[in-house]
């Protein structure tokens, strides 16, 4: 929360866990460390990082900034060189407002070319099959649509 809160960078975190020595989840906490650093900034983003790997899908860029209809927009997970953006929605997303700027920056990014899919938290835990294949059935297609 402190990094999604922009309380703490990704590089101030890595120092300060250079300091623990011994930890019996050292090595769990690396690999969070490493997402973080990466972009990841919620939990449903470092699961979706996870699920990624395990199929063997390329890294994408994370928190990519944008210009929107309404300022400085972050994009949770890019492949820019496919166009393919993935937003992991918490419940946050449910507030009216919120739905309402949601769509104003999907359509922003359909509008100039990214295809944009969108994975409710609930959803990845739930239906985790269902969301990943759109996923990497979206990035196969951005791929042959770019070759």
């Amino acid at each position: 929360m402190a990094i999604q809160q922009r309380l703490v960078t990704g590089v101030a975190l890595a120092d300060a866990f250079g300091t623990v020595k011994r930890h019996r989840r050292r090595r769990f906490l690396r690999t969070v460390l490493a997402d973080v650093i990466d972009g990841v900034q919620s939990m449903g983003e470092l699961d979706f990082a996870g699920m990624c790997r395990a199929r063997g899908l390329p890294e994408p860029t994370r928190q990519v900034v944008r210009r929107g209809p309404r300022g400085r927009v972050y994009l949770d997970v890019y492949w820019d060189q496919w166009g393919v953006v993935v937003e992991i929605e918490g419940a946050q997303h449910l507030d009216p407002a919120t739905s309402i700027n949601d769509a104003l920056r999907q359509n922003e990014l359909f509008i100039h070319g990214d295809g944009v899919l969108r994975l409710p938290v609930i959803g990845l835990r739930l239906e985790p099959d269902a969301f990943m294949n759109q996923v990497a059935n979206m990035i196969a297609r951005s791929r042959r649509r770019a070759a």
